[in-house]
């Protein structure tokens, strides 16, 4: 049989343009997937005590888009979830991002406006110009002993390399606040989906029109099925046979524990800031609501090896992967894109709102 397009990975990048392009161009679409299950990252399940678990580490849904939420919203119903995440310090738990709360608790303060917060941080900040690494923007804001106690260790033990050596990005994409607001996000949809990653994925792939191909290296394929054109959202440097060499990425290492009682821990997400080997600590039932009595927890060890999570953000990183645009830029008829293709951290929603936007360019060409 032959297909309009051949989709590599079957994550959001490509399960969204699977779907587009087979509801509303009726074209035919096969999707290779290297793993045994779709939902890329995402993917969730229930373990052996029924309780359902994301295999690689906790997603949280939250947009600001209503075009991207009304889209998922054809294939899931929502479950309304506000994230929270504390720190772990010296054995006593903080609220994060950093707000009013953090710091009354902290320093045994008694803030009760904005203002006074505001200019307990102009105090402590230190001015850094120009911000040029994760440290600078971070001690600009609210000072060094802060930085010290809740993001260098953290952010050694996630990416091997002192913030000092990573992009403002890294530690950037973290607020710091002002107020009493505990919640993890602000975006106008917080939600989590009712049945689960997987289920909407499935709902996502059942058009009678594509056709999947689990547990196969699209490069064993390429020569046994005829297609017109390719949207690659593999890593980029695998399908250029590391012509540059690999690019880096940080990896994960879950050990999972379950517990015979309701609740271990009172929200979700755990962050250790302090010298414990393992970053953070995700308790699954808060993000699904289930009701047991027994939960399940994994613990997240950072590793250099293993299957591709984060990008590393540094200079060097940057322009590696650049090479490998410019390499992409001369192919007619393939388009990289989502985490892998563009060696990017994407939040989930950007990841649904760019793979839309390509199939708008889709549409008008």
């Amino acid at each position: 049989m032959k297909y309009d397009y051949l989709i590599v990975g079957a994550g959001f990048s490509g399960s969204v343009l699977a779907e587009r392009i087979a509801s509303q161009l009726n074209k035919k679409v096969l999707i290779v997937e290297k793993r045994n299950h779709i939902g890329g990252n995402a993917f969730d399940e229930y373990d052996k005590h029924g309780i359902l678990v994301h295999k690689y580490g906790p997603h949280i849904f939250h947009t600001n888009s209503k075009k991207v939420f009304d889209y998922l919203s054809q294939f899931t119903e929502w479950r309304k979830y506000e994230h929270k995440v504390l720190a772990k310090l010296n054995n006593e738990f903080y609220p994060v991002p950093i707000n009013r709360n953090t710091i009354n608790k902290l320093y045994n303060k008694n803030f009760t406006s904005n203002s006074e917060v505001e200019k307990f941080y102009n105090q402590v900040k230190e001015k850094r110009s120009p911000i040029l690494n994760s440290e600078a923007i971070i001690v600009n804001k609210v000072g060094k002993d802060l930085f010290e106690k809740f993001f260098r260790n953290y952010t050694k033990k996630q990416w091997n390399l002192e913030p000092k050596e990573l992009s403002p990005t890294v530690c950037g994409r973290i607020p710091v606040r002002t107020n009493t607001d505990d919640r993890y996000f602000t975006d106008k949809y917080q939600f989590m989906p009712k049945e689960g990653y997987t289920y909407l994925f499935e709902n996502l792939l059942q058009h009678k029109n594509i056709t999947l191909l689990l547990g196969t290296d699209y490069k064993a394929i390429l020569d046994k099925y005829k297609y017109d054109k390719i949207i690659y959202t593999g890593p980029i440097d695998y399908f250029f046979d590391y012509k540059y060499r690999k690019l880096p990425y940080r990896s994960i290492r879950f050990e999972w524990k379950n517990y015979k009682k309701e609740y271990h821990q009172k929200v979700a997400v755990v962050n250790h800031v302090g010298d414990e080997k393992f970053t953070r600590v995700c308790e699954y039932k808060h993000l699904t609501g289930q009701e047991k009595k027994h939960t399940t927890l994994s613990y997240e060890f950072s590793l250099k090896d293993g299957e591709p999570f984060y990008p590393v953000p540094t200079d060097s990183n940057s322009k590696l992967y650049l090479s490998y645009k410019k390499e992409a830029k001369k192919l007619k008829n393939i388009i990289f894109c989502g985490r892998l293709a563009e060696y990017q951290y994407y939040n989930m929603d950007q990841v649904v709102a760019n793979s839309l936007k390509i199939f708008s360019k889709i549409i008008s060409k």
